[in-house]
């Protein structure tokens, strides 16, 4: 089996219905100071959701980032791997730019914005500005790596085909801005305003797009 076959089968396996959902829910962070991590995902303007203790030996803090529906839990008594070992845990931004800039607004380091190639990491978003490829990255107090990651389309059998949604006005609004980017060139092509029946072609242009379909022309 090539590795076509392989990703093919993949995106079809993934379209098989369940009897129930399974809905990611909370990601560990391994801290070693609790009150220090609280602090910092707190700057973050990240909601706070939860901070329970019972006894000298547990506790559990829990945030959410803007527009996420997977929070972090972090704290005493909640996992044995070592502070700063989370590595790598992305959060999907529709502008990358935008997003490492109310970042850096709250004070946090972030990496320059890059993008990978077979010769390895190069400075700057994807040239292309590829849905996925362009990247960026920040730490917490402890070492754990975040990564920013700009997704704009998602790739086919990653969206339910009958469900589009967005997680928050700034995504909506951007993939608005697209569609009439898109509209406009059609309008370009067939040398006529569609007053009417724009509503329709925006729609169909933002579903296709989180679907992964082609796009209307």
């Amino acid at each position: 089996m090539n590795g076509t076959q392989a990703r093919g089968e993949a995106a079809i396996e993934t379209g098989k219905a369940w009897p129930v959902e399974m809905k990611l829910e909370v990601v560990v962070i391994p801290v070693s100071d609790v009150d220090r991590a609280k602090r910092f995902y707190g700057s973050l303007d990240w909601r706070l959701d939860a901070d329970v203790a019972r006894g000298d030996e547990f506790r559990v803090v829990q945030f959410t980032p803007p527009g996420s529906p997977c929070s972090i839990h972090f704290g005493k008594g909640v996992t044995s791997a070592a502070p700063g070992s989370a590595q790598n845990v992305y959060l999907v931004v529709s502008n990358i730019e935008a997003a490492r800039a109310v970042l850096i607004d709250h004070g946090v380091e972030v990496s320059e914005v890059f993008h990978n190639t077979r010769e390895g990491r190069v400075n700057g978003p994807d040239p292309q500005r590829r849905s996925y490829a362009s990247l960026a990255s920040f730490s917490d107090p402890d070492g754990n790596r975040w990564l920013l990651q700009e997704v704009t389309a998602r790739k086919p059998g990653r969206v339910d085909a009958d469900v589009t949604t967005f997680t928050s006005p700034t995504d909506l609004a951007a993939a608005l801005r697209r569609a009439a980017a898109a509209h406009g060139e059609h309008e370009k092509r067939t040398g006529e305003h569609d007053t009417v029946g724009w509503p329709n072609w925006y729609a169909e242009y933002i579903v296709r797009e989180q679907t992964g379909k082609p796009l209307p022309t």
